[in-house]
């Protein structure tokens, strides 16, 4: 969708819809068009149309053979996800309405330019959508809406729009790598979906097989030996501060591009999901392009450690043992639990490589977060209260929430090997803790690490208010909003 901006709206579009409060159809009389206004609110309190979140009133007003689509909206108290859920809803409305121009108009609105920026941004992020394999569409069902026309009082666009923008492109590259069948993405086409980063100033280098092999990272290479498709360590370095010796923050994703379980076969109905088990790198990848997008101010890596996981006649098996980087020794017990053998040799690698301060990973880890937090919050482990708070507050404020749970000496002596110095899996219970529990060992002393579990978030399998059902960018404005707030300059 095209976005444009004006002092009012032109006669030629198909629509105007009208942002409303809460129980705010009185306020808002001046606003609509004149001679209409007094039919349309009452045909609207007859709706039971009052101004909540994703409410929509629609009819038609004209005269003679001349008439335009005339949409209420609802903003409820005007706050952020309300904005955000009310573009959303519009643009459900309308995609495929047969409606190909809309003027939204905030003339006369007490919303503010960020307010009306994150109005739009809600259209934008709803309007996505992937057809790539849609040959047959019916016509009925292809989007149709592809103008916007945002009035605004001074007829300019908001001074934060620029920044919205950007957290789009963001959101919508991991949208699109999270979407994208195994068969088309894996670790080498992942890697090749990110370079025109490049053209925006992101630095990026890639390791193969043969250096990961050289460096040790038998953890990370134990899970990917059982697949024809060669793992990769996808590197992105941003620097916005102008200092080559600022220390970076380092965000590092788990990638594994398809996930069957290996030896350990996942059960076959739902197996084709597993095509999202990539997500935390999607995220890290996607926040990368944000940043860089918007010039921010920061020093950032995004490292994303990129495997298939899958059963061939070579593939590792439960009760192998792997060395990994660091040099500590990993008693394979399930082939299952492979995204932490990723993550292990990815995350000593990047402090070994970028000495941070700070390392937040992120990961489609366990099926033990969705059990305990659902589809609602990502899970958060950390070994610093700052950096957690940090990043929950950022959960808070984008709609990318998150949920603290614990870490504790009690949970770490359930990964303790009788034959190796760890195994990969605990017992059934507190399996996501444990999981957390696995990659703080290899966190360094003074090092502030947090864990994202990020396995109900990245997919989802009914319309959100700003995504259609699957992929739904999860953890990308989250990472934006938690570096603006607290590593730039």
């Amino acid at each position: 969708m095209k976005f444009s901006f004006a002092a009012s709206a032109p006669s030629s579009v198909d629509a105007v819809a009208y942002p409303i409060a809460r129980d705010g159809l009185d306020a808002a009389a001046g606003r609509l068009p004149e001679k209409w206004s007094g039919l349309v609110r009452s045909a609207a309190r007859a709706a039971r149309f009052d101004g909540r979140r994703n409410a929509t009133f629609e009819t038609s007003v004209g005269e003679g053979d001349g008439s335009q689509r005339l949409i209420l909206v609802g903003i409820a108290k005007g706050e952020p996800a309300d904005l955000e859920a009310a573009g959303g809803a519009l643009v459900a409305r309308l995609l495929t309405s047969g409606v190909t121009s809309l003027a939204v108009d905030f003339s006369g609105s007490q919303l503010s330019d960020g307010d009306i920026a994150r109005f739009l941004s809600g259209m934008q992020q709803r309007g996505w959508r992937i057809d790539t394999y849609r040959t047959r569409m019916k016509e009925r069902d292809k989007p149709t809406l592809t103008d916007i026309v945002a009035v605004t009082r001074n007829g300019k666009s908001p001074a934060q729009w620029a920044e919205f923008e950007s957290l789009y492109e963001g959101i919508a590259l991991a949208r699109e790598l999270v979407s994208e069948p195994a068969n088309i993405l894996y670790p080498e086409s992942f890697v090749e979906r990110c370079r025109p980063m490049t053209d925006l100033g992101v630095e990026i280098d890639v390791l193969d097989e043969s250096q990961m092999k050289s460096l040790g990272m038998g953890a990370l290479l134990g899970v990917a030996q059982g697949s024809v498709r060669p793992p990769r360590l996808l590197v992105m370095r941003w620097n916005g501060t102008g200092d080559d010796a600022a220390k970076p923050v380092c965000l590092v994703g788990k990638g594994v591009t398809f996930d069957s379980g290996g030896i350990s076969l996942k059960p076959g109905p739902g197996m084709e999901d597993m095509k999202w088990d990539m997500g935390g790198a999607a995220a890290v990848a996607g926040a990368m392009r944000s940043l860089a997008s918007r010039r921010a101010k920061a020093h950032v890596i995004g490292i994303c450690g990129l495997v298939e996981n899958m059963p061939d006649a070579n593939a590792q098996r439960p009760g192998d043992i792997v060395s990994s980087m660091s040099g500590q020794t990993i008693e394979v017990l399930n082939t299952d639990a492979e995204g932490r053998l990723v993550l292990c040799d990815a995350l000593h690698w990047a402090q070994k490589t970028y000495a941070p301060d700070t390392i937040v990973d992120l990961a489609t880890l366990t099926g033990a977060m969705i059990v305990a937090l659902g589809h609602e919050h990502g899970g958060l482990f950390s070994n610093d209260d700052g950096l957690a708070n940090a990043l929950f507050a950022a959960g808070q404020d984008t709609g990318d929430k998150l949920w603290r749970l614990p870490l504790s000496p009690a949970y770490d002596k359930l990964l303790d090997s009788p034959i190796a110095d760890i195994k990969n899996i605990g017992p059934r219970q507190a399996g996501s803790i444990t999981a957390a529990q696995f990659l703080q060992r290899f966190i360094e002393p003074g090092v502030k690490w947090a864990h994202l579990d990020i396995a109900g978030m990245v997919f989802s399998d009914k319309d959100g208010p700003t995504w259609a059902k699957g992929a739904t960018g999860y953890g990308v404005r989250l990472l934006d909003r938690f570096i603006a707030a607290n590593h730039e300059g």
